[in-house]
């Protein structure tokens, strides 16, 4: 199948799959139908706060953002990311609830209670301040995809030329006024934004763009077997990726407990199995970095 079918095919799946309707934050299991295994895991914990016990994770994600969260063949939301929390819900008894947004409007629908957290190849770097973030647990860079055509081979060949890249992402802050790459930004033709990653590829496809500034993964997956496209050697950086939480106490407290959690996945070997799962899709064991629980 050609990258430009699978692009066509998850555009109708998106077309075909409606949101969740928003919940509140903090659900109550019993009212779920509670069953005894949860009234005793309540009971039996005794030690949990108010604000973790018996809730309903809504995690905030964008739909289009493979491998991390996405849709898969069969219309269901899947994604590294995805599988992670679920694990953590499974840990902590909470219900797992994946809630897709437009990427744009995630701060209004985080601090707003529509979602619990932001859990999407969140990247660390230049949001520390408005967010309440677990440690970082996997490394990321961004970098550039080219029509493997193309006479752009290193990041200095991009000058005078049209480059894209999602709204509000990483790529962006990165290559804008004040990001660490904004000097090379300035030597664009034009720096555009598009609403998701498989619009990108697709326009580069059709020549509208000389480049696409994206995360590696999301690269490796939108490329998939296609020879048509390329990564430059060089990228435009190293970061991190975290879970995002609204900057309160209440934010803080859940951003330690998930933090905890993912030590113990890791622990467990969940983690690494994973991260075999997405392989194929620039996923690595070798890119996680969140440190081991001290015993």
């Amino acid at each position: 199948m050609s990258l430009h079918d699978v692009s066509l095919s998850r555009r109708q799946f998106l077309r075909g799959a409606s949101l969740a309707a928003a919940m509140p934050v903090f659900a109550s299991l019993a009212a779920c139908g509670g069953n005894n295994a949860n009234n005793d895991a309540a009971t039996t914990d005794a030690n949990k706060t108010d604000a973790t016990q018996a809730m309903t994770l809504i995690v905030g994600f964008d739909q289009d953002f493979p491998p991390y969260g996405y849709l898969d063949e069969n219309g269901q939301f899947t994604g590294f990311d995805l599988d992670l929390a679920q694990e953590v819900c499974k840990l902590e008894g909470w219900t797992y609830q994946p809630e897709a947004i437009a990427w744009d409007s995630k701060d209004a629908q985080l601090n707003s209670g529509q979602i619990t957290c932001i859990w999407n190849g969140f990247t660390i770097e230049g949001r520390e301040k408005d967010y309440a973030f677990t440690d970082a647990y996997m490394e990321n860079r961004q970098v550039i995809v080219v029509s493997a055509d193309s006479d752009i081979k290193a990041l200095a060949d991009l000058a005078g030329k049209n480059v894209v890249t999602q709204a509000d992402s990483a790529a962006l802050n990165l290559l804008s006024e004040g990001g660490d790459q904004a000097e090379l930004g300035k030597t664009f033709a034009k720096l555009d934004t598009i609403g998701e990653y498989n619009t990108a590829f697709m326009s580069l496809q059709n020549g509208e763009y000389d480049a696409v500034a994206v995360d590696y993964p999301v690269a490796v997956f939108n490329i998939g077997d296609s020879k048509d496209f390329v990564i430059l050697d060089e990228p435009l950086n190293s970061e991190h990726f975290g879970v995002g939480f609204a900057n309160t106490a209440e934010g803080k407290e859940l951003a330690a407990k998930v933090q905890a959690d993912l030590q113990k996945l890791d622990a467990n070997g969940t983690v690494e199995k994973l991260c075999e799962k997405y392989a194929d899709q620039g996923v690595s064991y070798t890119a996680w970095v969140l440190p081991k629980a001290s015993a």
